[in-house]
């Protein structure tokens, strides 16, 4: 690695962490990237669920290419017809349920949060937020108040006090549901729990979850910064698991690479943010006109491809050719979000090491420091999976 590089790294760029991996990108394409040294690594995890549709897809780079060319920020969010912005906003509307046919756009998933949020507080005029245990929304002060204590309090600990009114229920729980009442504004629920090490709903909750909120008036909000855009085997997870929110957000692979988020609605509840009041949420680069095409050429490449009609296969490959290793004593899966549970942390920190010395990027969970993260470019081949699964199992094997 460029030594000066990565000094002024280390210097000037914000860190996360006291320890960041520290691998230079040269370039990046389909399911892998590279080092300047020419090193391949198996990107297995897209950016956390971002380049689903693979690292520099020609169709995504083309629309940028073109609508940089023809005009980038013109006026805050809003103000203007912009085409990338209506064509992508109708398209995502024909493609929800339950008459989730307005978008507001924003930059962010934890931006789309903070949106539906508010939202919800001012279409029902309550003030009561519901989360779930072991939830990450993102790391602004209201999408991290959403974050489910306890195992959320290492994290919002040093920046208390956050947002008032909020209780955390625990997921896939049919008994906390009567924790929801009529003070309750909305719930925030992933349909599958991402950062608490992939959990996907238990059958029948999330229908009991929609249930519950009708009873009281709430509104029922899905996060599908992470399950969306196909990850799971279905287009949303929504479709897939066959419940409709009061709001859904979406971010992540949204943007086909580019920073963009959204928040849909039905109009009825949309349009309360339009008074009382007026620009009462507003943002100016939300929806930029580049982001908003990246994202359409990405599901329109989805869609084209039937790229998400063999999600699921994809997935069931990896488990196939993974579970059997006597290290891993589970796999949880929705689509091609995966974790491969390995039961002790210093197993998963030593198999960390053990994939970037072999030219893997994988990752763990924020609430589940046993397992490790696999959720490639949805645009994975078959060959490339059986090849990134034959290096993991070596390095399985050097765990021991």
């Amino acid at each position: 690695m460029n030594t000066i590089l990565r000094k002024q790294f280390l210097a000037h760029v914000g860190q996360t962490s006291p320890s960041p991996m520290l691998v230079e990108v040269a370039r990046a394409e389909g399911s892998f990237f590279y080092t300047p040294e020419g090193k391949r690594y198996y990107d297995l995890v897209a950016g956390v669920s971002v380049s689903n549709v693979g690292h520099c897809n020609p169709a995504v780079v083309k629309a940028v290419q073109e609508q940089a060319a023809r005009y980038m920020h013109v006026m805050v969010y809003g103000e203007l017809v912009e085409t990338p912005q209506v064509e992508y906003a109708a398209k995502v509307a024909s493609l929800l349920s339950g008459g989730l046919s307005s978008l507001y756009f924003v930059n962010s998933g934890a931006e789309a949060v903070e949106g539906a949020l508010k939202l919800a507080k001012r279409y029902t005029g309550r003030t009561e937020l519901v989360s779930m245990r072991r939830a990450y929304h993102g790391s602004t002060h209201g999408s991290m108040s959403m974050m489910g204590a306890p195992e959320g309090e290492e994290w919002k600990g040093a920046f208390r006090p956050l947002l008032p009114d909020v209780q955390a229920i625990e997921f896939n729980d049919f008994g906390e549901l009567e924790r929801i009442t009529r003070r309750t504004a909305c719930v925030l629920a992933e349909p599958v729990q991402g950062e608490a090490g992939v959990r996907p709903p238990v059958p029948g909750y999330l229908e009991a979850l929609r249930r519950r909120c009708d009873e009281v008036g709430a509104l029922l909000v899905f996060d599908e910064i992470q399950t969306g855009m196909g990850r799971t085997g279905a287009l949303f997870a929504m479709l897939k698991y066959g419940v409709t929110p009061d709001i859904v957000c979406l971010a992540k692979a949204f943007g086909g690479g580019m920073p963009l988020g959204a928040f849909a609605s039905r109009p009825e509840i949309m349009q309360t943010l339009q008074e009382n009041p007026v620009l009462g949420h507003i943002t100016t680069f939300g929806g930029h006109p580049v982001c908003c095409a990246a994202g359409l050429a990405a599901l329109n490449y989805l869609l084209d491809n039937k790229v998400v009609e063999g999600v699921e296969a994809k997935g069931t490959l990896y488990a196939q050719l993974l579970g059997n290793h006597p290290a891993v004593r589970e796999i949880r899966r929705s689509g091609l979000l995966l974790a491969v549970e390995l039961g002790e942390p210093q197993k998963l920190y030593r198999i960390m090491e053990l994939f970037k010395q072999a030219g893997i990027l994988s990752d763990w969970f924020l609430f589940c420091d046993t397992a490790f993260r696999i959720s490639p470019p949805l645009t994975i081949s078959e060959e490339e999976i059986r090849g990134s699964a034959a290096l993991i199992l070596k390095c399985l094997d050097e765990l021991g």
